[in-house]
């Protein structure tokens, strides 16, 4: 597998600037197309006077929905940056229905972690969780404060199931570069069915991979991988995202999905 095209969108928040850089780090490294998207709802009028004519209010707020996209736009140049090929998508609307229209052309899908500690992105702004179920793409999700990816050493939260392997797939560009991949599995009753075969996979792909069981409760699940990818000083972690698009459940089964919120490497996921 290979990475021709990468999407991340773009806002006006203070993080915007270091995951354009990032994705274009990436794009650069997998000879890709970078390709920013942005959009946000038409502005909403404010107190309407009776002598002001409704066609006023709503040129008006096209003038500020185009000044704001600029504004985006701008973001977008200096962060991508010379050397790489890009793209530009805007609109107006619901800004993660946009990007996840606009994932289509996409091998992968760059957003930022939000947390309730994070900075706020602002009206340009997309959550991960609603990328992750619905754009049907492998997504890599971003802390804050991070604008550099190598993926050196790489942890596989490795459970047995389509979305695991979807993830692993994705991941194999990563994969086949990195210095050290772990594939780890975690939670009681934790069985390695499959993890040997895929670690056998990704050797023959050229990786240096080891396998390791980890226990852990089921609600620590979670924690367990997180405190192992710290261990091993991982920069990047490979999982399936697992639940029902309305029931927002996740990862091993349902146990959580803080690792969107509190994740403090890269997380490329795959529903």
């Amino acid at each position: 597998m290979s990475i021709a095209s990468i999407m991340t969108s773009v806002d006006l928040g203070p993080g915007a600037a270091e995951r354009v850089r990032l994705a274009a780090g990436l794009a650069a490294r997998f000879e890709a197309t970078l390709t920013g998207i942005a959009a946000r709802p038409f502005p909403a009028a404010g107190p309407i006077d009776r002598g002001v004519e409704i066609q006023a209010i709503a040129d008006e707020g096209r003038a500020r929905l185009a000044d704001e996209l600029r504004q985006v736009r701008s973001v977008f140049a200096r962060g991508a940056g010379e050397g790489v090929r890009t793209a530009w998508q805007q609109g107006d609307g619901d800004p993660e229905g946009f990007l996840i229209r606009q994932s289509r052309g996409a091998d992968l899908v760059v957003v930022s972690r939000r947390g309730p500690r994070d900075p706020d992105p602002g009206p340009f702004g997309v959550a991960p969780d609603r990328i992750l179920m619905e754009a049907a793409r492998p997504v890599l999700v971003v802390p804050p404060g991070l604008e550099h990816l190598r993926g050196a050493r790489i942890v596989v939260a490795w459970k047995d199931t389509p979305e695991a392997l979807r993830a692993v797939s994705a991941a194999l560009p990563f994969i086949v570069q990195a210095d050290q991949v772990f594939v780890a599995t975690a939670g009681e009753g934790a069985r390695f069915e499959g993890g040997q075969d895929v670690a056998e996979l990704l050797a023959r792909h050229g990786a240096h991979v080891t396998t390791h069981l980890l226990s852990a409760p089921p609600r620590e699940t979670t924690d367990e991988i997180l405190r192992f990818a710290a261990r091993q000083d991982a920069d990047l972690l490979v999982m399936g995202a697992y639940g029902h698009a309305r029931l927002r459940q996740w990862l091993f089964g349902g146990a959580t999905r803080e690792i969107l919120r509190m994740v403090p490497v890269c997380c490329l996921m795959s529903h």
